[in-house]
């Protein structure tokens, strides 16, 4: 399904996707209607822990597993590490998706400056802010689940 409208070749985005619900449905139903090949990384078990130090509810394996039985997922990876040039040196894209809470952000310029010197666009959905595996977990966790 080539779509001519599409304005990337290979699109890349990647998330923890611990707890999958609708936001991350939303970031990549957005991402796949604007590429032709669409990559998902999905954080490992010790990226997450360093960067929120804890490890994810459900195991990476799983997580994979759930990403890549969606039909709109071309490809999964395995993402190691928040440097996306990293990535990019690893399997090519010419788009990275990411929620529009990066825009505007330290983090967001440096994504922007770093993928801009590889030719790579950063392109921003809208986060879906009234879900989030946060969100999720302490609900269970107040909950005592």
């Amino acid at each position: 399904m080539n779509d001519v409208r599409k304005k990337f070749g290979v699109g890349y985005t990647s998330g923890v996707f611990d707890m999958f619900h609708v936001g991350h449905l939303n970031l990549l139903r957005r991402a796949r209607n604007h590429c032709h090949h669409l990559v998902v990384g999905v954080a490992s078990d010790e990226y997450v822990d360093n960067l929120k130090g804890r490890p994810p509810v459900v195991p990476c394996d799983e997580r994979i597993d759930i990403i890549s039985s969606l039909g709109i997922v071309d490809e999964v990876v395995i993402d190691r590490s928040e440097d996306k040039v990293a990535m990019w040196q690893q399997r090519p894209f010419d788009a990275i998706f990411k929620g529009d809470d990066w825009q505007g952000t330290p983090k967001g310029y440096r994504l922007e400056r770093r993928m801009g010197e590889l030719g790579v666009t950063v392109v921003y959905f809208p986060y879906t802010r009234h879900t989030s595996s946060s969100m999720l977990r302490a609900f269970l966790t107040d909950r005592g689940e």
